[in-house]
């Protein structure tokens, strides 16, 4: 069975449509890249997953559970956690103090402040450091570790390279392919093609609110995957049917 199963999900913004008749399946341990241009779509779907914007249509299935209607706060327990683009760390608040925040919402399972830190090793010399003194690349890594601190079945990350230096994306790239070696299942948002099939198992690469292409990385040649991201020359879906 999937960890999450997505059925002709529409999304919208008043009257403007985001995300069109979406279907989608997510299994446990896969590392799901949604890459495409901006306005593309991708980051309305992960809100949608996460409870922040609700469908307009269609079903969100987590493990045998429907959730489409389901608040964001409940999704945090029941094992689903975000990571907004543009990082949203508490400022005036240590690197420690971020972490802790998310002990209100936790659910049993192996992350703990000290886990944390030995998945992303910058973070351990900064943890008394207020989060405003910080790199972009360090707030980033703050901010994923918050929600591992939830001890999320599902990470979801939006934009997790935007805005950031090579050196602190090398960085924050380096911590999630160690969490993606200990089995962690995560869907990421993410512009750069070549980061973003550095580390999934599956890519699905969307234009104008829809999934126009998905398949494993090593079955996707990288013209194919930008003609699909550019709507440069239809493309044939590859993989699950979206």
């Amino acid at each position: 069975m999937s960890l999450l199963s997505v059925e002709a999900l529409d999304v919208r913004h008043g009257h403007l449509p985001a995300v069109r008749d979406v279907s989608l399946e997510i299994g446990e341990g896969e590392t799901l890249a949604l890459v495409g241009a901006n306005g593309a779509g991708k980051t309305s779907l992960l809100r949608a997953l996460a409870g922040a914007h609700p469908p307009a249509r269609g079903r969100i299935r987590f493990g045998d559970v429907d959730i489409a209607g389901m608040p964001a706060h409940a999704r945090v327990r029941a094992g689903i956690a975000l990571v907004p683009e543009g990082r949203r760390v508490f400022r005036d608040l240590t690197v420690e103090e971020n972490l802790l925040v998310a002990r209100a919402a936790r659910r049993r399972g192996p992350w703990t402040v000290d886990a944390v830190l030995d998945a992303f090793p910058i973070l351990e010399p900064l943890r008394h450091r207020r989060a405003s003194t910080l790199s972009g690349g360090e707030q980033q890594a703050t901010a994923i570790g918050r929600a591992l601190m939830t001890n999320p079945k599902l990470l979801l990350l939006d934009e997790v390279s935007l805005g950031l230096a090579p050196v602190a994306i090398d960085g924050v790239y380096a911590s999630l392919k160690r969490l993606i070696a200990g089995g962690a299942t995560i869907v990421i948002v993410e512009q750069d093609l070549a980061r973003a099939t550095s580390v999934a198992t599956r890519v699905a690469c969307m234009l104008e609110g829809r999934i126009v292409l998905q398949g494993e990385p090593a079955t996707l040649s990288r013209e194919e995957i930008k003609q699909a991201y550019f709507g440069l020359a239809s493309s044939p879906s590859t993989g699950s049917p979206a």
